[in-house]
């Protein structure tokens, strides 16, 4: 039986609630650029962060949204890649929100650097010494290799190259994200950092969290542009949801059983499992139950799988989650007080032996939300100019076979 096309279309641009959701979005984005424009004024010294805690909320934002980018691509991979054709429709979407995902925590990122005017200077003079200076070059490939991909997918002509540009976008998000967790791997000083298992975690938290980012775009773009959603492609990001989130609670295990193991990691276990405060809290409660036990029982006990609703509120959970963990690894690794002299005992007026303390300001939490918006932003106005989504996602559109099987 030949698979049945469905034609792109874009979003309905006039609709009361296209109008609604852009009204809101921007609302959220001008607070977020404000809130930027107020420290950028009054200078740190209005947020939480201090001599110890160097990168704050704002970075949690702007990690975790550069994290899902790499991930909401996998859709796309899978069916350039891979050769999947049930994800071939929502490819285009896939592309676009990666892209979006991107330039919302980047713009966090700068913005939350101090001094954004210097950017230019960033991008034109690297210190190859620096896994900074790498990353740079990573993002900015990055728009541009699924610039070129997306150019593949929408443009007939180039559609014969689709599988090649889809093998570099995949094979260059994972370098990107790879170097991403590098950051705080290659960081000897810092010994909740130091540690090769932050690579692999961090491909697997991008697979995770892009991966439900993604599910709730497609489930909200649908939904307000009244087109119909079936329950095979649905189900299919379900399962690959799943997956992803045991994957990331593997590497947590791996990273903890590793610190274990070695004599100077048990300080730092101590200090994450059971004496951390908030960070211990954020730990267990919000990364293991919220964003992960939670939906794992949502998507994969038989009583609660194959809802949608269930499957929204597991997405929405493991967003949660993923920043409650990068709350810990990010925040948490600065606060566990420095080494400097392993095996003594070192007392002054330098915070020497104590633990760091944050307290996040509402103006971070803005600007790492209006990187949300902004990313959203991007979608939504990107979808309403340009051809990026099915006309349906209907079980006979996507999957007959799936139809023919549930007739």
């Amino acid at each position: 039986m030949a698979k049945m096309k469905t034609p792109f279309t874009a979003l309905d641009g006039k609709s009361m609630c296209f109008y609604r959701l852009l009204g809101v979005l921007g609302a959220v984005a001008a607070v977020g650029l404000g809130s930027a424009l107020y420290m950028e004024h009054h200078g740190h010294v209005v947020t939480g962060m201090g001599n110890q805690i160097v990168w704050g909320l704002p970075h949690v934002f702007a990690i975790f949204l550069i994290v899902a980018a790499s991930g909401a691509l996998n859709v796309a991979s899978i069916a350039s890649v891979f050769g999947k054709t049930p994800y071939k429709p929502l490819a285009p979407l896939s592309g676009l929100t990666a892209l979006a995902l991107l330039a919302g925590g980047l713009m966090v990122l700068v913005l939350d650097l101090g001094r954004p005017d210097r950017l230019f200077v960033a991008m034109t003079h690297y210190n190859f010494t620096s896994i900074f200076a790498w990353n740079v070059i990573l993002y900015n490939g990055f728009f541009a290799v699924v610039g070129v991909y997306l150019w593949t997918m929408l443009d007939r002509r180039m559609n014969p190259h689709t599988a090649k540009a889809g093998v570099a976008a995949f094979v260059w998000r994972l370098v990107l994200t790879t170097g991403t967790g590098s950051i705080f791997g290659f960081l000897v000083a810092r010994e909740t950092y130091h540690s090769a298992v932050m690579a692999p975690l961090f491909i697997a938290m991008s697979l995770s969290f892009g991966t439900a980012v993604f599910l709730l775009v497609v489930a909200g773009l649908y939904r307000m542009d009244g087109r119909e959603l079936g329950d095979a492609i649905m189900g299919r990001l379900g399962k690959l949801l799943a997956v992803f989130v045991a994957a990331v609670f593997y590497f947590v295990v791996v990273q903890h059983i590793t610190n274990l193991y070695t004599a100077r990691g048990g300080e730092v276990e101590r200090f994450f499992l059971g004496a951390g405060g908030v960070h211990t809290v954020l730990f267990w409660f919000g990364q293991m139950l919220v964003g992960t036990a939670v939906p794992l029982i949502l998507l994969l006990h038989p009583a609660f799988r194959g809802t949608r609703s269930n499957l929204l509120l597991a997405a929405a959970l493991v967003i949660l989650g993923g920043l409650a963990q990068l709350y810990v690894i990010v925040i948490g690794g600065q606060a566990f007080p420095l080494n400097l002299f392993p095996g003594m005992q070192v007392t002054s007026d330098a915070f020497d032996g104590t633990v760091g303390a944050y307290d996040p300001s509402l103006p971070e939490f803005l600007l790492g939300l209006g990187g949300v918006a902004v990313a959203l932003l991007i979608v939504t106005v990107a979808g309403a100019a340009f051809r990026f989504l099915p006309e349906s996602l209907a079980d006979a559109a996507v999957d007959p076979h799936h139809a023919k099987a549930n007739a």
